[in-house]
């Protein structure tokens, strides 16, 4: 495990170099006071068998006490959504709630920014709570359906009133394909928390149920005000950030963060001096790879009912009506094939690995470059500038793992060496 916190930190210095996000290909601003049913799907009803899957008490509906708009929402840049939650009985419930979602109309994978602007001002107490997620809009050739979570299920922003403080950005994924059918055993989930206080995952990592109900005045809360909650979707992994401060950077592969060794790892480490969650890996079986698929935003209000269910149960102090007001949710073009170290890869040639006696750097591009060679310790054991190769005698180093490491003061490469 010091090895592989040790081969993050290295990861975390060259990420700084990642490309721009790009054009914005879509967007909804909710401005016009009335939904685009061209974009979104209004889902009204309990779930599936009465079960959203989460323990909601509520019943979704249509109507304009459930989804309505607003154009005086202070910090609102123009027109606002609303999704209002409701202690009342309706039909079969003692609550109703608003539902909204692209499937079939919107969707969008690998290659892009998914951002919404989003104010749970009325999310305070236990029981309260609002996501903005996405699910599959894809199957697999030669099948009419997609379990979950072999589908995958990516939460954005998953913010409830036990936890005001904080905001929950994960994955969902399975981890045998098993035929395509449900087990209850048969779920991973990879996720951190945000604290709005310090910008980064807390410490601890998990905050726990408590503290609620902030007070309206408390900026450290999420309920205080508009927030951009987000991922940048590349081809190798999620990044999770809410006003553009990354704190989840999820990896596809097995590998992507940590050694290759079959087992879902996550941990956080210090990035730009902040605390970043890594996690790794929901690539586990090659009939369907879930994020690296087109999925559809979901966004939805909830009322739980149990102890089970994420956020508690609604408590005897909870206020209805609670309102959440979205301000706009927009895409934006990506470049998919930024990693982590496939710049390096197209700028660098390290050969032979693993080495016994001679190691060759080659850059494509003549410069001023740093290289250095660290052992499992991260101790430096060998530092040397060069201009377009270098030629490095291992013979006189110990069989084992090693990092090496270019830097020209623009851009960092790192890659694991093996010296046998």
């Amino acid at each position: 495990m010091r090895f592989c916190l040790f081969i993050l930190c290295i990861v975390f210095a060259s990420l700084n170099t990642l490309g721009q996000v790009g054009e914005l290909l879509w967007e909804d601003n909710f401005n016009t006071g009335e939904l685009n049913l061209e974009n979104w799907n209004i889902e009204t009803g309990t779930g599936v068998n009465g079960d959203f899957g989460t323990g909601q008490v509520d019943r979704a509906t249509d109507r304009e006490e459930n989804i309505s708009f607003s154009n005086d929402v202070p910090g609102a840049e123009d027109g606002c959504l609303v999704i209002t939650t409701r202690k009342e009985f309706y039909i079969d419930r003692n609550y109703t709630s608003g539902r909204l979602n692209t499937a079939g109309k919107k969707s969008w994978g690998p290659g892009h920014r998914i951002v919404a602007r989003i104010f749970p001002r009325d999310v305070k107490q236990m029981g309260q709570g609002f996501a903005f997620w996405m699910m599959p809009d894809e199957i697999p050739e030669g099948w009419n359906s997609l379990m979950w979570p072999q589908g995958g299920e990516i939460d954005i922003m998953e913010y409830v009133g036990s936890i005001p403080f904080h905001n929950l950005g994960s994955v969902h994924y399975a981890w045998f394909w098993q035929n395509n059918e449900w087990a209850e055993w048969n779920h991973g989930h990879k996720g951190f928390y945000y604290s709005f206080e310090t910008q980064q995952v807390p410490n601890p990592a998990e905050p726990g149920y408590g503290n609620y109900p902030p007070d309206e005045n408390d900026s450290n809360a999420g309920s205080y005000g508009f927030h951009s909650y987000g991922i940048d979707w590349y081809a190798d992994r999620m990044e999770f950030f809410i006003d553009n401060n990354v704190y989840h950077i999820h990896y596809l592969n097995d590998g992507g963060a940590y050694a290759v060794d079959g087992e879902d790892q996550s941990s956080v480490l210090t990035r730009d001096g902040k605390r970043v969650g890594t996690s790794e890996y929901s690539n586990h079986f090659n009939e369907w790879y879930p994020f690296e698929h087109k999925m559809y935003p979901i966004l939805s209000a909830g009322v739980t009912g149990s102890d089970y269910s994420y956020g508690g149960p609604v408590n005897d102090e909870a206020e209805f009506p609670c309102s959440v007001f979205i301000d706009w949710l927009r895409v934006y073009k990506l470049d998919i094939n930024v990693g982590v170290n496939q710049t390096g890869l197209r700028e660098f040639q390290i050969y032979p690995n693993p080495t016994n006696e001679n190691l060759t750097v080659n850059a494509k591009k003549p410069g001023d470059y740093e290289v250095k060679l660290l052992d499992i310790s991260g101790k430096t054991v060998l530092q040397n500038t060069f201009n377009n190769t270098a030629k490095i005698n291992t013979s006189a180093f110990q069989e084992g793992i090693y990092m090496i490491l270019i830097d020209n003061g623009q851009q960092s490469f790192s890659e694991k060496i093996v010296i046998q």
